[in-house]
């Protein structure tokens, strides 16, 4: 799991720096594609999981989660979540990050910053004993002090050896309820945070997921172990690893 979400991580470190306006999503896709198959040796996990015909998910603005790489340029302004899945030697590594094209608005980056602190504030209450309802309890709190609503059909999931297991991760709960926390769990925590209501409609390819009013979204992920003492983020990027 830890080799997994490292090279997970590595991906999104290598694109990060080239996406820039005037690239297509589905620019982003071959070259993520081409990197995890031929310099990893590993496997993108989304491809043809379920029928999803790319190898990442790419959701620009208003999309929530889940979009289908393809023809859409990108602009100055634009926001996107890059979200990438590989498998190695039978374990999946999952993560995304939200990314800036060209010059934002300052509420587009003060979203972006609010989704990156309620993955973190969420993280950080992990350890064994902490149930899942004190976890979504800490983001969904914070995520609406600051004026945001948090979506609540989609969640985070355990993961392994298998690419979405349970338990179910949401991002909303009550204190002291769900599933009390083992060490040894791996799961992931990708708040999905919109800047207006937080209810969501999905597209007619079966996949793309957007909010009803139109608003913008941000979502960041990491796959997380429990420990006997607290937590290790399994997909932390090079910057963040050299930090700790």
């Amino acid at each position: 799991m830890r080799v997994a979400g490292r090279l997970a991580a590595d991906v999104l470190d290598m694109i990060g720096p080239r996406i820039a306006p005037g690239m297509t999503t589905g620019e982003i896709d071959r070259i993520c594609h081409e990197y995890i198959v031929n310099v990893q040796h590993a496997i993108p996990a989304p491809l043809n999981y379920k029928g999803f015909p790319k190898s990442i998910c790419t959701s620009v603005n208003h999309v929530v989660c889940h979009g289908i790489p393809g023809d859409k340029v990108l602009k100055a302004g634009d926001i996107i979540n890059v979200d990438i899945t590989v498998i190695k030697d039978g374990f999946h590594g999952d993560t995304s990050r939200m990314f800036l094209v060209g010059d934002t608005s300052i509420q587009a980056r003060r979203l972006c910053d609010m989704g990156f602190e309620a993955m973190w504030r969420g993280i950080r209450t992990i350890r064994p004993g902490t149930r899942l309802g004190d976890l979504g309890y800490t983001i969904q709190t914070f995520v609406e002090a600051q004026g945001y609503s948090v979506v609540r059909e989609y969640c985070g999931h355990g993961i392994g050896r298998v690419f979405h297991e349970d338990p179910q991760v949401l991002h909303y709960g009550e204190p002291g309820t769900g599933m009390a926390l083992e060490a040894g769990m791996t799961f992931t925590v990708e708040p999905m945070v919109n800047a207006g209501r937080r209810h969501v409609k999905l597209l007619g390819d079966g996949w793309t997921v957007v909010t009803k009013d139109h608003s913008l979204s941000a979502q960041w992920e990491h796959t997380v172990l429990v420990t006997p003492d607290g937590f290790e983020v399994l997909t932390l990027g090079a910057a963040d690893r050299a930090a700790a």
